[in-house]
């Protein structure tokens, strides 16, 4: 019995997890080029971050400002240099509570009609209840000898409208982190940090998008 509480303890402690990630869906491949001496415009973005459990959520669910990825406020900023025509940006971030805050909703409205261009960003992390599930069964049976995945897949959802309010254009990206958990990772794990790596994930999706909307001139003074 002692023994058999030691070799658990052993391969909890020594348990880990390493993460790896997928190339980006739909990235763009054309030219990039800057709008130096275009006219500049005023930007508001609105954000939404998005999770779901499929199987066991039935619709995607809007994050609190306490999931959402920690320092995207910083990424954002980073990405904002692909950019090079903005004369004013500002960005609004919609949450759940919204439906049932007349204050917040009056700000959103009063802040489109501010702006030269609203474009709004949706994205997504979903990840799969069963495969999960199943995989944590797995995992505690064979004392995480085993390797298991754990697949978060993302997805974003890019929309800008004109001064009109009028659809102009539509992005879209996806991608994936696999998340491996095994006795043995714990030696992977400074190298392959789930955090880093999601990071890393909305650097490259926030860049790229940005990018594609500055090189076809999406962005033009009315």
């Amino acid at each position: 019995m002692r023994t058999g509480i030691i070799l658990i303890s052993l391969a909890l402690v020594l348990s880990s997890c390493a993460t790896f990630r997928s190339g980006m869906g739909g990235k763009y491949g054309g030219e990039n080029e800057k709008n130096y001496n275009s006219e500049k415009v005023s930007i508001l973005f609105i954000f939404k971050h998005t999770t779901q459990t499929k199987g066991l959520d039935a619709i995607p669910k809007l994050s609190s400002r306490h999931k959402i990825i920690s320092g995207f406020d910083d990424i954002f900023m980073d990405a904002m240099n692909e950019i090079t025509n903005v004369r004013d940006y500002t960005s609004f971030t919609d949450y759940s509570s919204d439906i049932s805050d007349p204050k917040r909703k009056a700000m959103r409205d009063s802040l489109i009609k501010k702006y030269d261009y609203t474009i709004e960003v949706r994205i997504s992390k979903m990840k799969s209840f069963s495969k999960f599930f199943f995989g944590t069964v797995v995992s505690v049976a064979t004392l995480t000898v085993f390797p298991i995945n754990y697949r978060y897949n993302y997805a974003l959802d890019v929309k800008v409208f004109d001064p009109e309010e009028k659809l102009v254009q539509t992005y879209h990206r996806e991608a994936h982190l696999n998340k491996w958990i095994q006795t043995l990772l714990v030696f992977f794990y400074p190298f392959h940090p789930e955090k880093r790596k999601e990071e890393e994930l909305y650097v490259d999706f926030l860049h790229d998008v940005l990018r594609q909307i500055e090189s076809e001139k999406i962005l033009k003074a009315g």
